[in-house]
């Protein structure tokens, strides 16, 4: 059986970049930022091109984007592919069982806020 190792990056997502913002907290929904990428004071935010890796990065992933990510990763660990492509769209995927797989995923978040993360599987020897 082949070994995979899994990286989760922030391909698209508002927040990461806000910094020393004056005045009242964001209203995240209205504004289209994602409260988990902003971080509070926008010091410690996560940015996009960020990768984390799967499973040990979990703990600091957010658990609505870990919920929408789980059966696409359950597909990717074990060899498989998900059937479609996204022509038209800027989401490029790439397919190569003996290399790099990727795949792109939204965020269970329906607002503005919500983000859109590229699973990138790697083939390990």
């Amino acid at each position: 059986m082949n070994r995979y190792r899994i990286e989760i990056e922030i391909h698209q997502g508002n927040g990461g970049d806000i910094q020393n913002r004056e005045g009242p907290p964001p209203v995240f929904n209205q504004e289209g930022i994602c409260p988990w990428m902003y971080r509070g004071d926008g010091i410690k935010s996560f940015r996009t091109g960020q990768r984390f890796t799967y499973p040990d990065d979990t703990g600091r992933i957010c658990p609505w984007l870990m919920d929408s990510l789980n059966a696409a990763i359950r597909v990717l660990q074990h060899g498989g592919t998900l059937p479609w492509t996204y022509e038209g769209t800027p989401y490029k995927k790439e397919v190569d069982p003996e290399g790099i797989t990727t795949e792109y995923m939204r965020c269970m978040d329906p607002t503005a806020s919500g983000i859109v993360v590229k699973l990138i599987r790697t083939r390990v020897d």
